[in-house]
């Protein structure tokens, strides 16, 4: 397997800090580092920084929205990345949800599917170095009734540009499995995985009449390290009210796909009293409805031992790339948890 991270500037303090991260985890062998962007700042600019401060890591947009830039800006900014960065850039793209699209870009968040699908069509047109001619429902390029006519950018792709979905939805899974290189995955139960995730992505794989080789299946997950069952315990209730969160307060008040996705691995009683309880503001009866599996199943938290296991899990289900969450108070503390967890995914690869 692979080893990512994802950096978030609103999660480290300070860029100079996120930065030495960035750079220190090339160093211990990190192969991928993804830059989200969410409701904070943006990813390319980020992304343009670390291109120049790494040499040898690739550089991912984890996720840029679909729907806040057009196709073809996504397009531009995509060349612009890879080529600067020597063909290091993988390109992710993601639908969000309601509340950023609505309420923060004041765009529709209807019919996201097609979005996605049509967005991702012309982003390949674009990179391709075609003239952009694109009739579908939700994009139209050149728009009719005037006298423009289908362009094609002055600049070039140099290299290939991946593109990877982030995709949670049965739906988008399938449209992932047709259209994308990779598959940005989060909420990731390898147990209830074959048919929550993989039977719809495999779906969309074989409509393209392709397999899972050379898919890169990227799943993410917190990894902490604990010394003995007691600080486990006190890792596992600390992690309680930040699942409450992605299953009570993210999407809006009829839409979380984070909810969705544990109520198809086992725990929809689970989420749905979660989310009511979020909802009516009870945030501390919220997190206590989330259960100690909840949290085990879905993250690398544990002793050293159950962190190679769960990897080895992880692997035989079916990930390519393990993207790292590194828990720690300090930059310190995180790398050396990074770090260690770099290694332990190397010997996991090597079969051990």
């Amino acid at each position: 397997m692979r080893t990512a991270t994802t950096v978030e500037a609103a999660a480290v303090g300070s860029w100079s800090r996120q930065a030495d991260f960035v750079v220190e985890a090339e160093r211990l062998g990190l192969d991928v580092c993804w830059v989200a962007e969410a409701w904070g700042s943006d990813a390319p600019s980020v992304l343009g920084f670390y291109a120049a401060r790494t040499e040898r890591m690739l550089l991912g947009s984890a996720v840029m929205q679909v729907g806040t830039r057009t196709p073809v800006a996504l397009a531009q900014t995509a060349i612009t990345l890879s080529n600067l960065s020597g063909g290091r850039f993988l390109l992710g793209l993601g639908p969000s949800g309601p509340q950023v699209m609505e309420g923060l870009h004041g765009v529709p968040f209807a019919r996201p599917l097609a979005r996605v699908r049509e967005t991702v069509d012309i982003v390949r047109q674009a990179i391709a170095g075609e003239k952009v001619s694109y009739a579908g429902t939700e994009f139209t390029i050149p728009l009719p009734g005037g006298d423009a006519v289908p362009m094609r950018l002055s600049v070039r792709a140099e290299h290939p540009v991946p593109v990877y979905l982030a995709a949670l939805s049965p739906a988008m899974l399938r449209l992932t499995g047709r259209v994308a290189d990779g598959w940005l995955g989060t909420s990731f139960v390898p147990e209830g995985a074959a048919d929550a995730y993989f039977a719809p992505l495999d779906e969309g794989l074989a409509a393209a009449g392709r397999g899972r080789a050379g898919f890169d299946v990227c799943q993410g997950a917190e990894v902490a390290f604990a010394p003995d069952e007691e600080a486990l315990g006190a890792m596992v209730a600390d992690r309680k009210k930040e699942l409450a969160f992605s299953l009570g307060g993210m999407g809006s008040a009829s839409t979380n796909f984070y909810n969705r996705a544990y109520s198809r691995q086992g725990w929809a009683e689970a989420a749905a009293e979660v989310r009511e309880r979020w909802q009516a503001g009870d945030r501390d009866g919220a997190a206590a409805r989330v259960t100690d599996e909840m949290v085990l199943a879905t993250t690398l938290i544990g002793t050293e031992e159950m962190v190679r296991a769960r990897l080895r899990v992880w692997r035989d289900a079916g990930v390519d790339t393990v993207r790292l969450y590194p828990a720690g108070d300090s930059l310190d503390e995180r790398l050396a948890t990074l770090g260690r967890a770099i290694e332990l995914v190397r010997e996991t690869g090597d079969g051990v």
